[in-house]
């Protein structure tokens, strides 16, 4: 489980971007990602949008549908993306929250965990943005996946 502290932290930075000076330039994209669960071998399903707040800094919430047999299995994700200067802007790393829910046979469970992220994407001024992305979810029952998709601005 998060602890409280960590979340106070995110939840500070998240404010703090919020009242950064506006990305005049930068516009928010959405779009549906695929991918796979190394650690349950899921398939997955998702959908993501990109809020910028700075040209580098944008919120990034996720929700993903794994394809579990026998029940279901879907995550929410609040999540913080950075673009550090380089040359070309394609890479980006983040981090923030996991809502993973699961039930099977009338029995759920709902778990929060820490994401770290990692990940490419193309030129971002471009229709559609393709982009590539690992994620490592950490906590109870700790999680590594990746997806590939495309965004639209």
């Amino acid at each position: 489980m998060v602890s409280r502290i960590t979340l106070q932290v995110l939840m500070g930075l998240t404010a703090a971007a919020l009242v950064a000076t506006p990305a005049a330039l930068e516009r928010p994209s959405y779009g549906p990602h695929l991918g796979y669960n190394f650690d349950a071998k899921d398939l997955l399903l998702g959908a993501q949008l990109t809020y910028p707040i700075t040209p580098r800094l944008a919120l990034y919430p996720t929700f993903d549908y794994y394809f579990e047999s026998g029940g279901s299995l879907w995550a929410l994700n609040g999540d913080v993306k950075f673009h550090p200067p380089t040359r070309a802007g394609y890479f980006y790393f983040g981090g923030g929250l996991n809502i993973l829910h699961g039930s099977a046979n009338g029995v759920s469970s709902t778990k929060t965990n820490l994401n770290l992220l990692a990940g490419l994407e193309g030129r971002r001024w471009r229709n559609p943005v393709p982009y590539g992305e690992a994620k490592l979810i950490v906590g109870s029952g700790s999680a590594f996946q990746i997806v590939g998709g495309l965004s639209w601005h």
